[in-house]
């Protein structure tokens, strides 16, 4: 998959294009950005996707900005999963916020990006004021010689999929539900970090992870998980602050593999965790003794689960 950043200069190929912002990729996005793929077949397009760094609400509502689903690099991954030609992220910023419709669909669509066609969802909104509907792209296009594809909102259990609905889930720790709407399990990708080695002490070593700021991270508990830098292995992922140790800390995220694997194969490595479950929520033991006879249940419970999931 081909990565352009930036929308300010005429591209040579031809494009059909998901456009969007896709936060987490999650299934009703899928079908929009699939749309483009099958379109693209058998003609002499790129299926393209156009997306935006940092997210719009973080430059437009910066005090209410939520914290994203998927970073910029996590959502490449995964739009080269799913078949994309050509990821191009346009840099958000007030300039652009502020371009009209028109002009958009004009300078940057039809002019710099070449799109031949255009898929979009029925709820977006783009240009000044969010004046840009779908309803007036099918009309730009028209004369500027695109077709214009509006993909439906997509339900599960009646309720409509949502970048916003997902949060709330996982922010309650919801894992299996947010899942089945984001269509893969919510994966954190971080950096692997030094920690105490409090871990390693109570015969459980973990790797901490540092995460971006701008990621959102589930509720507080231990998580049967997927981890690995290539390979991914099963694991418990402890999210929370520690309050055995009556430590006043941020919020950790650490990570224990179930198969052994020497520490110098993930220190300073990007380790990607995929949350397959919630197995409890943090709370404070009586003792050390306590939280590891706890900790040994829920490696059993984590792997009679992932062992189930790739049977």
């Amino acid at each position: 998959m081909r990565i352009i950043r930036g929308v300010d200069k005429r591209r040579r190929r031809t494009l059909c294009l998901a456009l969007g912002v896709f936060d987490g990729v999650h299934v009703g996005h899928r079908r929009v950005i699939e749309a483009a793929v099958r379109q693209a077949k058998g003609r002499p397009l790129a299926s393209a996707v156009l997306t935006f760094d940092p997210h719009p609400d973080a430059i437009l509502a910066p005090a209410g900005a939520p914290r994203v689903l998927t970073t910029t690099e996590e959502k490449l991954a995964v739009l080269r999963e799913l078949g994309i030609e050509v990821a191009v992220v346009a840099r958000f910023s007030r300039q652009l916020a502020n371009m009209r419709a028109e002009r958009f669909v004009e300078e940057v669509l039809s002019g710099n990006l070449r799109a031949r066609c255009v898929v979009v969802g029925k709820g977006w909104r783009f240009g000044r004021d969010g004046a840009g509907t779908p309803k007036l792209l099918r009309a730009l296009g028209a004369g500027l010689g695109f077709r214009v594809s509006v993909v439906p909102p997509v339900s599960v259990k009646r309720a409509k999929i949502s970048s916003t609905r997902i949060r709330e889930l996982l922010l309650r720790g919801q894992v299996n539900a947010a899942n089945e709407l984001l269509g893969r399990p919510y994966a954190l990708t971080g950096r692997v970090v030094a920690g105490e080695g409090r871990g390693r002490t109570l015969g459980f070593p973990t790797a901490n992870l540092a995460l971006p700021a701008e990621k959102l991270i589930p509720a507080d508990g231990v998580y049967a998980c997927l981890a690995g830098v290539a390979k991914r292995r099963p694991g418990m992922a402890y999210i929370g602050a520690r309050p055995t140790f009556g430590e006043r800390t941020e919020r950790r995220v650490e990570i224990h593999l179930l198969e052994p694997v020497a520490s110098r194969e993930l220190r300073g490595r990007l380790l990607r965790v995929d949350l397959v479950a919630r197995l409890r929520g943090d709370r404070r033991f009586g003792s050390s003794d306590a939280l590891v006879a706890q900790m040994k249940r829920d490696s059993v419970r984590a792997r009679a689960l992932l062992t189930c999931l790739q049977g």
